[in-house]
């Protein structure tokens, strides 16, 4: 049975419709930003560079990228060597960092040490130890980057993290041995000698005035968390007092989400393309015979096959295509840009790692645009405990998690 209004039922229902859609535009309208870069300090965009210089010495094969402020510097320029994940070798993928880092006056090392399908964990090391020893060699008189040997970090990324530190304990004495450590979201060790991933190497020869940090995201947290404590127990002539364990929380408060995962250190930025920045010649012998450009006969030949353990797991694949679309946000400028910042400035000075987190600037994660805290990172010293099994998937394909309000 059709029913009539009167006119003026449904002009007072359409009232009432009407002032419901309203209150949720303007709940839309007024949801919580996060914060930004800040305009100053770690993490900030202070800068004392204008431009960035990318450069690439070595070979095609085993290219390493060298990025530094365009204007001759006055002193010397702390060192930040970036080892990759495996998998993820374009410095693309942490283009927004690195040209953080160069901006606030660093000069950034990227060892490519891996040829995707190609270059097997166990060699990885060595190859990184050699191509960063050659970096520095390169660059030890050139006046345009001019690289301080005396304030050298590393920063090591999944797999990357465990290529840091083997190359920090056993490099050899022709290295300097870096002030810092930090390693963010660790995994990748070899269970055993038939396991495909990298051999941790004696980690007791770090020398106990390296600050060792390890970051972690509380998303797909667990295996980061076992690798973590497994390095801060074999670090051992490193007190405890120069080593802290970080977490950067997700935050469902307002729009857009931050969310801590295990591609969250990453800050695509497209200039920093392999594909951008020029190669240096080919190390592989030219077959006169074929046209210039053509690819290198050599490189088919059975030697340079993909080899089994050489080639990517999903899981890694999965990671690195997420990479190159990970956007910047605060979980960057205030969480990982900030934190090693600071570690730079803290190790630089001849702290430990318990003053930096005695500092209420690592923990602050800003406040949203109405007013509400972000999640603050927490920071603990570890203590003198056994170490958990390395499981055999310490790098975890990540999860995508659907946008939400969290409860508080």
């Amino acid at each position: 049975m059709l029913v009539t209004l009167p006119n003026g039922e449904i002009m007072r229902r359409l009232s009432i419709f009407a002032a419901v859609l309203a209150m949720l535009a303007l709940g839309t309208a007024q949801a919580a930003v996060p914060p930004g870069q800040p305009e100053q300090g770690p993490g900030g965009k202070d800068y004392m560079e204008a431009e960035v210089v990318k450069r690439v010495i070595g070979t095609a094969e085993q290219p390493v990228y060298i990025f530094h402020g365009k204007s001759t510097p006055k002193q010397a320029r702390p060192v930040v060597v970036f080892f990759h994940s495996w998998g993820g070798n374009d410095p693309q993928h942490f283009g927004g960092w690195i040209e953080h880092l160069v901006r606030k006056g660093n000069v950034v090392i990227f060892p490519r040490f891996q040829e995707v399908n190609r270059t097997r964990p166990v060699d990885a090391p060595a190859i990184a130890a050699r191509m960063v020893r050659e970096a520095l060699a390169a660059l030890a008189n050139d006046r345009e980057a001019r690289p301080d040997i005396a304030q050298v970090s590393y920063v090591g990324y999944l797999a990357g993290s465990i290529i840091a530190l083997d190359v920090a304990a056993e490099g050899g004495t022709d290295l300097p041995q870096p002030k810092l450590i930090l390693c963010l979201m660790p995994g990748g060790i070899a269970k055993d000698a038939e396991d495909r991933g990298i051999k941790l190497a004696d980690l007791s020869k770090l020398k106990p005035s390296t600050m060792l940090l390890v970051m972690n995201g509380d998303q797909e947290h667990a295996p980061a968390d076992r690798t973590g404590r497994l390095i801060f127990t074999e670090a051992s002539a490193i007190p405890n007092s120069n080593k802290l364990f970080m977490r950067v929380a997700s935050d469902r408060h307002g729009y857009p989400t931050l969310s801590a995962s295990l591609v969250s250190p990453g800050s695509s930025k497209a200039e920093y393309a392999t594909d951008k920045i020029p190669l240096p010649p080919s190390a592989m012998p030219q077959d006169a015979s074929k046209p210039a450009g053509k690819r290198n006969p050599a490189r088919n030949s059975a030697a340079h096959k993909a080899l089994g353990d050489a080639a990517l797991t999903g899981s890694q694949h999965t990671l690195s295509a997420m990479l190159s679309g990970n956007l910047t946000d605060s979980v960057d400028y205030r969480g990982f840009w900030k934190t090693l910042d600071l570690a730079i400035e803290t190790a630089a000075a001849g702290r430990d790692a318990l003053a930096l987190k005695g500092n209420p600037a690592l923990a602050d994660m800003g406040s949203w645009s109405d007013g509400w805290p972000v999640r603050r990172i927490s920071a603990e010293t570890p203590k003198d405990v056994v170490p958990e099994p390395v499981v055999a998937e310490p790098e975890p394909a990540p999860v995508k998690t659907k946008p939400g309000r969290r409860r508080r």
